[in-house]
């Protein structure tokens, strides 16, 4: 099954996105580079928002970062997870980052392949505040595949 079918089969869908103030994912050579995507979800991490809610928000920054490349590349065929960034609005006391943004990367994983296409560099960090008060925001690098 490829991705885009694994994807449709997860429920994900891809409409028209409208031009913004910045380019949601530009493409340079064979790269696709995600702008940083914010969760609907406002908050901080370790006052108030748990680690769950913090992975449902992760995840949906990567719906997010997917509809943006689905709509430069698309396609999510074709396509490989290079690195993901993962920002988590937390205090100072919250150490677990990484699991907030295994949000975004199980569900990469789900689609791409957690051995194959789907396997990527990771960076999780913990900041003081994001835009808008997400509680996470999250951008991406793929590469357009041969």
């Amino acid at each position: 099954m490829s991705a885009e079918e694994r994807a449709k089969e997860l429920g994900l869908t891809f409409p028209e996105q409208a031009a913004g103030y910045l380019n949601l994912c530009a493409k340079t050579g064979n790269l696709l580079m995600t702008s940083g995507h914010v969760s609907d979800l406002k908050g901080k991490l370790g006052a108030g928002l748990t680690v769950e809610q913090g992975y449902e928000a992760a995840k949906d920054c990567a719906v997010k970062i997917l509809r943006s490349v689905h709509a430069r590349h698309g396609s999510l065929d074709g396509l490989r997870v290079i690195k993901l960034l993962g920002c988590v609005n937390s205090t100072l006391e919250f150490t677990d980052q990484h699991l907030v943004i295994n949000g975004a990367s199980d569900l990469l994983h789900k689609i791409f392949g957690k051995e194959t296409d789907g396997y990527h560099a990771r960076s999780a960090l913990g900041f003081a505040a994001l835009p808008t008060g997400a509680a996470v925001e999250v951008e991406a690098i793929f590469e357009i595949k041969g």
